[in-house]
């Protein structure tokens, strides 16, 4: 992983990458939220350093960039694959792991 993204989601138990106009990463936010978890959020078209973030996503082998979680330093994926793992019971798990809720 990239250095700059390593520091970016280091020490934070779940981490979006979004955009603000982007619908799916409004929902992958709003799934978070809804479990207690209270995600550190980086709005790639509103901060300085966007370009360079996209750009070190896309090397992860992320075709849409946004929306793109982490959670306990973990890269998990975009929409997909976080859905996968509320389908099959493994997004609580994971974040019970990383201390992001505690019940």
């Amino acid at each position: 992983m990239d250095t700059a993204l390593a520091g970016l989601v280091k020490d934070k138990a779940v981490v979006i990458f979004s955009k603000s106009t982007c619908c799916m990463s409004h929902t992958v936010k709003s799934l978070i939220l809804s479990y207690g978890a209270n995600p550190t959020v980086y709005e790639l078209d509103e901060i300085p350093n966007g370009k360079q973030i996209e750009r070190a996503l896309v090397q992860l082998g992320r075709c849409e960039v946004v929306p793109t979680v982490f959670i306990g330093q973990k890269y998990i994926g975009g929409p997909n694959e976080l859905m996968s793992h509320q389908l099959r019971g493994t997004l609580v798990p994971l974040l019970r792991e990383a201390r992001a809720i505690w019940i």
